[in-house]
């Protein structure tokens, strides 16, 4: 079944819950809405949105070293109460999410801050690409919105498939962490560090590196 964005709109109005997770809970019910209804609480969705208005400024900033030292990521994980802060459910969501952040190296916490820029330059891309694959000029714009939702799920972490359960994002899992905990739970921000990104090699040093790897 078709879901359409009337559908998506009306599950929303009537939970509460973001456009995304609307989506694919009505794509995962075949468009029942009684049953996503009840996914989405399933979820702990419904809850999150129902908190979504609630201040959360306690929480952690939880550090974490991969690799012998390669790579160290920082990410300050917020709620609303100092005693959710301190239990061992909270404190452990937030490594999960230090280390999802260390081998999945996101740019970007959500799609609202990738800048004008680097969007556009991505449509340009994809409507040449399209262009040149001869895909009709009606069906281009709705073929790049779908090449679109593929770039934020790489880039953003929130949209970004959780290395430890493939069948959630990482937005997926702050709302599974707020319907157990009742609790507003977000990500505020994060750093990712690897050594030597940024730096670039002498050509000498770089053939010598390539040449190692291709001996093993």
């Amino acid at each position: 079944m078709a879901i359409t964005a009337s559908d998506v709109a009306k599950l929303r109005a009537q939970t509460g819950a973001g456009i995304l997770d609307c989506k694919k809970a009505l794509e995962e019910t075949n468009g029942d809405f009684e049953t996503a209804i009840d996914l989405l609480r399933k979820r702990g969705i419904t809850k999150a949105a129902k908190r979504a208005d609630k201040v959360a400024a306690e929480g952690t900033v939880i550090s974490y070293i991969h690799g012998a030292g390669r790579i160290g990521v920082l990410v300050e994980v917020n709620c609303e109460t100092d005693f959710v802060a301190r239990t061992d459910s909270f404190k452990n969501l937030a490594m999960d999410i230090a280390m999802h952040i260390a081998a999945v190296a996101p740019k970007y916490l959500s799609r609202e801050e990738v800048s004008v820029e680097e969007l556009e330059r991505e449509k340009a891309v994809y409507r040449d690409q399209l262009a040149n694959e001869g895909k009709p000029a009606e069906m281009l714009e709705k073929i790049v919105e779908g090449k679109l939702a593929k770039f934020y799920a790489e880039i953003c972490l929130l949209e970004q498939i959780f290395i430890k359960d493939e069948t959630k994002t990482i937005e997926g899992l702050l709302n599974e962490k707020v319907g157990e905990i009742g609790e507003k739970i977000t990500i505020r921000r994060f750093a990712r560090y690897e050594l030597g990104e940024g730096i670039e090699k002498p050509v000498v040093d770089f053939v010598a590196e390539v040449g190692n790897e291709l001996n093993k």
